[in-house]
């Protein structure tokens, strides 16, 4: 995309007041706070429209230069997804039977973690998110990226809030390496996989580890000077 500066209005939002905008943020907190990781998901469908809109609401984050370096891979088809927890399980075989390390390793048992993911192929939706390394212009040549993994990373941030705004839970999973994703969904290249998030609504018996739930005070992430 190549543009000259045009600048347009902005659409100011209605101005709260003080009182409101307190309580609005105290409601806004206790809301977001409620969200899970889930690992234990229906197979309820979800209509790929949903998907469509909360990908349109990660495509507006902000990012480096406005190039948007991010791709959104949205794999419902049951082949697919079989493909995908076959190799993203075959690397975390690799992962537990020791390449994480040991310190790694004694983290995750608080959170019951293991090799085998078969939330790949009960969730309804799988989102590979991808970066773009760099750009390819019409005419085949390069274009400079910046700030790319803090751009994806708002990105994702803004996608994964979609969701929980529609009461939809996601899990970010990261095998490691994901090279397979190139693969399997035929990305090129230039795009390396960043995160793949699975989507969709909490079985009725869903449980979460106590732990993940505890959460650093205020004190302990933030300064005020």
């Amino acid at each position: 995309m190549d543009f000259e500066y045009d600048p347009i209005q902005v659409a100011l939002p209605c101005r709260l007041t003080d009182e409101e905008l307190v309580k609005q943020s105290e409601a806004n907190f206790r809301f977001q706070s409620e969200r899970r990781t889930v690992r234990d998901f229906s197979d309820e469908p979800i209509d790929r429209a949903v998907i469509e809109a909360c990908v349109l609401a990660a495509g507006s984050a902000p990012s480096g230069a406005n190039h948007q370096p991010w791709h959104f891979a949205c794999v419902g088809d049951p082949d697919t997804k079989r493909a995908i927890r076959e190799a993203a399980e075959a690397e975390e075989q690799a992962f537990y039977g020791g390449r994480a390390g040991e310190t790694w390793l004694n983290d995750l048992k608080k959170l019951c973690t293991d090799a085998s993911k078969p939330f790949l192929e009960t969730a309804p939706w799988l989102i590979a998110v991808f970066a773009e390394r760099y750009g390819i212009d019409e005419k085949g040549a390069r274009q400079k990226h910046y700030y790319v993994p803090e751009s994806v990373g708002i990105a994702t941030g803004f996608l994964i809030n979609a969701f929980h705004q529609l009461g939809i839970a996601t899990l970010t999973h990261t095998p490691n390496p994901m090279k397979f994703l190139n693969q399997i969904l035929q990305r090129p290249s230039n795009e390396r996989p960043y995160v793949l998030l699975v989507v969709g609504h909490p079985s009725q018996t869903a449980m979460v580890p106590r732990a993940a739930t505890v959460k650093k005070t205020l004190e302990q992430i933030a300064t005020f000077i």
